[in-house]
């Protein structure tokens, strides 16, 4: 007789396998850096910017999933949605009707972005991407696209040739015929306008890579440039989009920026249901739609599903009923300035920016002998160890997750939950003071572990 399936049964059984079974039939690469740095946690529970472990211990998330997160986990409005949408029993994913829910989401994205007219839905950040890019290509009828250098736009083939981080495409050539530009350069893009077979620029307004901001003018600047040059504009809003910069797209903060095309994702998930939008003007879509014939010529199977609809329009219902933009805004201003105030108490500690919850902690080359010595060390053997040394104490000994920002950087990218407060804000920065002043008091426990990540480094060379 066939068993009945029981997923909290399953659970119960086999959850404490869960690193075992990831090495021995999944990336087996993550099990064994989780264990190297000290992140193997087993979390039990979670809800808002929260996690607990079987103990009971409270930790406090400032990654967010990558920026999923943005509502915090279970959401209670979200979650109700979800329960609605099941027990409505919809018709869903017909492809021979047109269902109420997409063109309901589509309608309140739009009315963020008045200058934009049309919405495609698909399933993930790196899918509103690859779609941006065929959209300009087919609309300008121009082959190239140029990009930033330290850029992250996706892990797709597409994405992936405007992804700037040359780690993520080493041994996937070739891919799409794409250029790299430094973010910031207008001499660089009107350079490469002047070929004239530029279909688009895309940029992120903040790059998750580095936390690095485009300069003041720029965006506005190079709309200017491309659109002058029949090219367009594409906004990558996957991370910055959906009030993580304290606007809800972070190209907002420049006036008279108007995307041809915008991506986002992430956020609009509410943490539960994997979702993509590419937002575009009327023109684009009618180009590339432009008779019944092409009806299907982009389309993704799961796009518009039920689920995701509902979801995303109880998050825009929930950030305007609960002011997450401008709690991202109030918060992240508090949290970054806290931060810049240690700056100059701190010799290891370069620099602190970003905007609303998206803060990047930039560390770097002391003065004294004796924190410059060991800083070399750590450089000498791998750029990053550094960064990385101060994520591991903050979840040790304090229960807070972090990130670095990006292989070989000495950043570390903050992108909590949306919904943190001061308390929250301040619980950080208190941690990591504690930290930073282990750092530079010569700290035993936190250099010990520097010197195993320089062993490691080293084997692995």
């Amino acid at each position: 007789m066939t068993k009945e399936f029981d997923l909290a049964a399953l659970l119960a059984e086999r959850g404490a396998e869960r690193y075992e079974l990831h090495a021995r039939h999944l990336n087996h690469q993550l099990p064994r850096m989780l264990h190297t740095i000290g992140f193997d946690k087993v979390y039990e529970r979670a809800e808002g910017a929260h996690f607990w472990d079987a103990d009971g211990n409270d930790y406090l998330d400032m990654l967010a999933g990558f920026a999923v997160m943005g509502l915090g986990r279970h959401h209670p409005v979200v979650r109700k949605a979800l329960h609605d949408v099941l027990d409505a029993s919809l018709a869903d994913l017909t492809r021979f009707d047109c269902p109420p829910l997409p063109g309901l989401l589509a309608e309140r994205l739009l009315s963020y972005s008045p200058h934009l007219d049309r919405v495609f839905f698909g399933n993930s950040g790196t899918e509103a991407v690859e779609t941006a890019l065929k959209f300009a290509r087919y609309a300008t009828g121009r082959p190239r696209i140029l990009y930033c250098t330290h850029a992250f736009h996706g892990l797709t083939t597409g994405s992936l040739s405007v992804n700037g981080e040359d780690g993520f495409r080493k041994g996937f050539a070739p891919l799409l015929p794409d250029t790299a530009i430094p973010l910031g350069d207008l001499d660089a893009l009107a350079r490469e306008l002047r070929r004239s077979d530029v279909a688009a620029l895309v940029v992120e307004p903040i790059q998750g890579k580095g936390v690095h901001e485009a300069p003041p003018g720029y965006l506005r600047a190079a709309q200017d440039l491309l659109h002058r040059h029949k090219a367009l504009l594409i906004a990558d809003e996957v991370q910055t989009g959906l009030g993580r910069t304290g606007k809800f797209y972070a190209f907002q903060h420049e006036d008279g920026v108007e995307p041809d095309l915008v991506c986002v994702a992430k956020a609009l998930s509410g943490g539960y249901v994997p979702v993509g939008a590419t937002l575009g003007k009327d023109w684009i879509f009618q180009r590339v739609y432009s008779s019944m014939d092409r009806v299907q010529v982009h389309s993704a199977s799961f796009g518009s599903n039920a689920q995701a609809m509902a979801a995303g329009l109880a998050v825009l219902s929930v950030m305007e009923n609960e002011q997450i933009v401008a709690n991202a805004a109030a918060v992240g201003e508090r949290l970054r300035s806290r931060l810049t105030e240690l700056v100059d108490r701190y010799e290891l500690l370069a620099d602190v920016r970003g905007r609303g919850l998206m803060i990047g902690i930039e560390f770097g080359r002391p003065k004294s002998l004796k924190l410059r010595s060991r800083w070399t060390m750590l450089q000498t053997a791998r750029k990053g160890l550094f960064a990385q040394m101060v994520v591991v104490p903050l979840l040790q000994r304090h229960r807070i997750l972090t990130q670095v920002s990006g292989d070989h950087l000495e950043v570390i990218k903050l992108i909590p939950p949306l919904i943190i407060d001061t308390a929250d804000a301040d619980r950080f920065v208190d941690a990591f003071t504690e930290v930073m002043d282990d750092a530079h008091n010569g700290g035993g426990l936190m250099w010990d572990f520097g010197k195993t990540l320089v062993k490691q480094a080293v084997a692995h060379r």
